[in-house]
């Protein structure tokens, strides 16, 4: 089986398992008592608070060790914006950023704050300039991840942090997925991350307040951990988590141009493998080992499911998958397709006959599937065209998930003479997105969206 996953999880690193094992003996009692029990544990803390401070490249002070990537997300977005409270209520994220900065945003409006989305482009990017047009006199907080963790787009942290610190606003980064291959450049004010994306075990995050942020720890007052992450440490892991960082970063540099020319070959094989295939992000700025694309026709969980039969494990950021019935909010504010999406994202140490086992398996994978959903093949087109063809016609597909509108949108634009529409009646929230990027892959018009009895109705003008 080939684990193609690591954007989600990365394997647990080798110096990871040692470390936790290693520290289950010593690092059990309480690191806040004086007793000697409770002194070997304060080492083995404050040892990995420094570890991990180098690898971010800030003071140990200024570091601390939350329960995920999640909890520091939430802790350091909501500790800044009440630090800050007198600035005012006003949120700034980007349209891509993982969930768990969106649901801040989303439990900050419903609690009277307001927010602004950074839109990005068709890679997934942000552009400084329009953080700049969005801050404002009442703006308490920036937040910009680092790189995308469904696309892989690295994002221009730099350039947006000195934009921020010109208006005297403290930036935020979501520094999940690239930590493990450097530091975050930029004068940013607060950072998070997580450990099991770098190897690490999971149930160990990072927040990074640095001195002279304004920062209000929520909730109930703690002792622990500077008052930012109540409880009692979890020190094994904390320790485990520093060590792989430590280690992941030694090998970054040969590993990252090593799975870079993997994920390069996928990039360029895919489309000439596979028909009607969108390759997603930005080509060039991106982190090593993750690549995505997207296939026409295709039920993105049954795709899923049959890359796992043939023994490759992969994610989605499909519409169509088990986990949601709705687009991808990043396919979707990057406005590509979304149905038949597959995310590889290659863990440190892929060999490379692993992924041209891949590539070997991909083209009769998705062809099979297309097969079952009853997708339009090269010979339906030209016979469907074949047809007297009629200036208009309507597609019910009412009540029917992704793919099956597009499926029947192209089945059907043959038979309207060039210049004439088709009117795709569907109440899937995926289709308006997918419509509109079949057409952008086909090169039709997507004249637009129409209010319908049901659901919606999609205007799609046959250009060639």
């Amino acid at each position: 089986m080939s684990y193609f996953d690591a954007a989600s999880a990365a394997p647990l690193h080798p110096v990871a398992r040692q470390a936790l094992q290693a520290s289950l003996d010593e690092g059990w009692a309480d690191p806040a008592r004086l007793y000697r029990e409770g002194r070997r544990a304060r080492l083995l803390l404050d040892a990995a608070r420094e570890a991990a401070a180098d690898a971010v490249g800030c003071r140990p002070d200024e570091l601390t060790f939350t329960t995920s990537g999640t909890r520091a997300v939430h802790s350091g977005i909501a500790g800044a914006l009440a630090g800050r409270r007198r600035v005012g209520g006003h949120l700034i994220v980007s349209a891509v950023e993982h969930s768990s900065v969106l649901h801040s945003a989303e439990l900050h409006e419903v609690s009277g704050g307001t927010a602004t989305r950074i839109p990005v482009d068709r890679t997934g990017r942000v552009s400084p300039s329009a953080y700049a047009e969005a801050l404002r006199a009442d703006t308490a907080l920036a937040c910009l991840q680092s790189a995308n963790h469904e696309v892989g787009t690295e994002q221009p942290v730099a350039e947006v942090a000195q934009v921020c610190r010109g208006a005297g606003v403290p930036l935020l980064v979501d520094a999940a997925q690239s930590l493990g291959w450097g530091r975050v450049e930029g004068d940013w004010s607060l950072l998070t991350a997580s450990a099991h994306k770098w190897g690490g075990p999971s149930g160990v995050g990072l927040l990074v307040v640095r001195k002279g942020a304004r920062f209000a720890p929520q909730g109930p007052a703690d002792e622990r951990e500077s008052g930012r992450a109540p409880g009692f440490e979890n020190i094994p892991a904390v320790v485990a988590a520093a060590a792989s960082l430590r280690a992941v970063r030694a090998e970054a540099e040969r590993e990252a141009a090593r799975l870079r020319e993997l994920t390069e070959r996928i990039r360029v094989r895919v489309p000439g493998l596979v028909p009607d295939v969108e390759v997603v992000g930005d080509p060039v700025r991106r982190l090593p080992g993750i690549v995505t694309f997207s296939c026409l026709y295709v039920d993105g969980e049954t795709l899923l499911h049959e890359l796992d039969r043939v023994g490759f494990s992969v994610s989605s950021g499909s519409s169509c998958t088990s986990s949601t019935l709705t687009p991808s909010h990043v396919l979707k504010a990057m406005g590509v397709l979304s149905e038949g999406n597959v995310r590889v994202s290659l863990p440190p140490g892929t060999p490379e006959d692993e992924v041209e086992r891949f590539l070997a398996a991909l083209p009769d994978t998705v062809a099979a599937v297309r097969e079952k959903l009853g997708a339009p093949s090269s010979a339906m087109v030209k016979e469907e065209e074949a047809a007297a063809p009629v200036d208009s016609l309507v597609v019910d597909a009412l009540g029917r998930r992704c793919p099956i509108p597009v499926i029947e949108l192209a089945k059907v634009i043959g038979d309207v003479p060039v210049g004439g529409t088709v009117r795709v009646l569907a109440d899937d929230e995926a289709a308006r997105l997918d419509i509109p990027a079949w057409c952008e892959m086909r090169g039709q018009e997507y004249v637009g969206e129409e209010p319908a009895n049901h659901g919606s109705a999609y205007v799609v003008r046959r250009l060639s």
